[in-house]
This record gives C-alpha cells, sequence and structure tokens, in this order.
C-alpha cells in the first residue's frame, strides 16, 4: 500500500523547501556583491582606460595619508580601492571605493567617491559618498608644501572603506550587523592640514585630521604620515615594465587622536602599513597596502589594493567630442 504524506509532513516539507530557497538566494546574493559587482566595475573601469591618453602617474604608494601633489589641471583620474578587513571578532568584509578625481587648477583637485561594502553572512549594501577638495596655497616645491583638505561625507554607520581612522575607532564598532548600522546616518565634515616634502627623491608627509559630524557631537581627531621613495632615481634607457624606478615603497602609520575633551591615545586605534606602488608607462597606477593593528582596539589585519588610471588632457578631449 503506497505511503501518503499527511498534511502537516507537506507543510513541514514546503517549509523547509522554503528555508532553503531563502539560503541559497541569500549565498548567492553575497557571492554577486562580493564578486560579481567589483568585477563589473573593473571592466567598466578598463572600458575607460582604453580610451585614455597616454600620462605619466604622478601619485605616491600612500592609501592614508596625502601628500602635496596634485591632480594635473584638465587631467581625470579613476581608481577602484577594494580594502578587505580581517577583525576576528566578528565577520571578515570588503569596503569598496571607486573614485574620479579632477584636477580644476593647478593649485585646486577634487575628488568624488562612492562607496559600497560587503560582510560575510550579512549581505552587501551601498554605503554612500564623499566629495572632497584639496587646495594648495603655495605653488612650487618648497621645504614644507602646505595643502588644505576639505571633505563631505554622508554615508552610512555599515561603512568600512576605512579611508582615515580617527577619535576612537575600533574593530569593537563592527560588532553591530550591518542591518542595523546601515539606519545611521554619518553626515560629516573633514578638514587635513597636510605638509609634504621631497628631498632627495624621498617623501615625507604628515597629515591632521579632524572631522565633526552635522549633528551635536564632538569633534574627532586622527593622524596620518608617510615615507615613500622609488626604488631606483635613475632611469633605465631601455623601455620596461619592472624596471626598478616604476616601483615605489613606501610607510604609512595611522590612528586616532580621541575627540574634543579627551584628545589622546587612550582607547584609539593605530595601524602601520608598509605599501608598494607600481607605475606602468600607460598611465596605469596598481598599490597593495597591509595594515596591521598596533593596539587593541585595532582591526589585527586588513589588506588594501587600488588599480588607478590618468586621462591626461580629459577637458581637451571632451572639448574635442562637442565640436
Amino acid at each position: 500500500m503506497p505511503n501518503y504524506l499527511n498534511e502537516s509532513q507537506i507543510v513541514d516539507l514546503v517549509e523547509g523547501i522554503e528555508v532553503t530557497g531563502s539560503t541559497l538566494k541569500g549565498k548567492m546574493l553575497t557571492w554577486i556583491h562580493h564578486v560579481v559587482l567589483p568585477i563589473k566595475l573593473l571592466f567598466v573601469l578598463s572600458l575607460v582606460f582604453s580610451m585614455a591618453r597616454i600620462v605619466t602617474a604622478g601619485e605616491g604608494p600612500y592609501f592614508v595619508t596625502y601628500n602635496h601633489h596634485m591632480e594635473e589641471p584638465g587631467s581625470l583620474e579613476l581608481s577602484l580601492s577594494p580594502v578587505w578587513g580581517f577583525p576576528g571578532i566578528t565577520s571578515n568584509f570588503m569596503g569598496v571605493s571607486a573614485e574620479i578625481e579632477y584636477g580644476v587648477k593647478g593649485w585646486w583637485t577634487m575628488e568624488f567617491y562612492l562607496q559600497g561594502q560587503g560582510t560575510d553572512g550579512q549581505g552587501a549594501l551601498f554605503t554612500g559618498y564623499r566629495w572632497e577638495n584639496r587646495v594648495r596655497p603655495l605653488l612650487g616645491e618648497h621645504k614644507i608644501n602646505p595643502v588644505l583638505y576639505v571633505e563631505f561625507e554622508d554615508v552610512n554607520g555599515a561603512d568600512r572603506a576605512f579611508k582615515e581612522v580617527v577619535g576612537h575607532d575600533s574593530k569593537f564598532d563592527l560588532l553591530e550587523p550591518i542591518s542595523a548600522a546601515r539606519l545611521t546616518a554619518e553626515r560629516e565634515f573633514e578638514t587635513k592640514l597636510i605638509l609634504s616634502s621631497n628631498f632627495r627623491g624621498w617623501n615625507v608627509a604628515e597629515n591632521f585630521i579632524a572631522v565633526k559630524n552635522v549633528k551635536p557631537e564632538p569633534w574627532e581627531f586622527g593622524y596620518a604620515l608617510g615615507v615613500s621613495r622609488p626604488l631606483a632615481l635613475a632611469a633605465s634607457p631601455d623601455e620596461c615594465r619592472f624596471c626598478r624606478e616604476n616601483f615605489l615603497a613606501g610607510l604609512e602609520l595611522y590612528g586616532g587622536l580621541g575627540e574634543w575633551g579627551e584628545f589622546g591615545l587612550r582607547d584609539t586605534s593605530h595601524y602601520l602599513a608598509p605599501s608598494l606602488a607600481w607605475q606602468f608607462q600607460n598611465g596605469t597606477t596598481i598599490r597593495v597596502s597591509p595594515s596591521f593593528g598596533l593596539t587593541s582596539p585595532s582591526i589585527p589585519l586588513m589588506v588594501r589594493f587600488s588599480v588607478s588610471r590618468e586621462i591626461g588632457g580629459f577637458t581637451h578631449q571632451v572639448r574635442e567630442w562637442f565640436r
């Protein structure tokens, strides 16, 4: 005699199928956000890069520290910068920044960021944008070259770009699920005093950071220090990709300095980050940097990667298109 399922068994079976389908759907969406979307972004950037005029890349190996080098007037730089974080106390994550940098004037560079993130087991989402302006009041080369930096950012609490570390930022902030963190709006003005010097091929840069939320919250402070140098100062007479002068090595130290009324190093995160930049003659630059946490509140390890390309004479090209 055939065995038929009763009503309760059928309900259990349907619910099991729904749960399995939901789990598979969640895993598929996480895979899409972690793998497919970054590949699409790289593909779009590669199409734009293929149309770019050749121009010498001028950026150093830094990811957090800024120096005094500005974008060439009328030139555009596109870059994609993911960062992988391994906090240890919660799920690993990947933050992504898509950046557009434009040289408005020789003394004024503007940059726009779109940011997102993906967290293992929690999904992925768009986290917001940043609008950055850097102004160099003294043109020409000086012993110390100051740059003034002002940025407005509109991101949510789930952002994982870690473009800077200020206040009491720590790995414990990551314990909140992104479903809840995304509901917190973080609209902030960020200012930096950038001091940078070149000496016998070396670049030394110091940044003091101050951040103020539009809400009635205290100022938060941070710092970033960087030193870098090409592996060789003299250019090789032969064209090659692996010549030493195409590589720049650097070291960054950055972290938080507390907030207004609690300025200092107590309960703050600090990172030491060696970095390497590989510059190609077609204007592409690839950078990589592991960041090692130095204090208890720090994330033990973050790995940063970036690929960028300059489009020289972008403004002139656009005018030619519309003639």
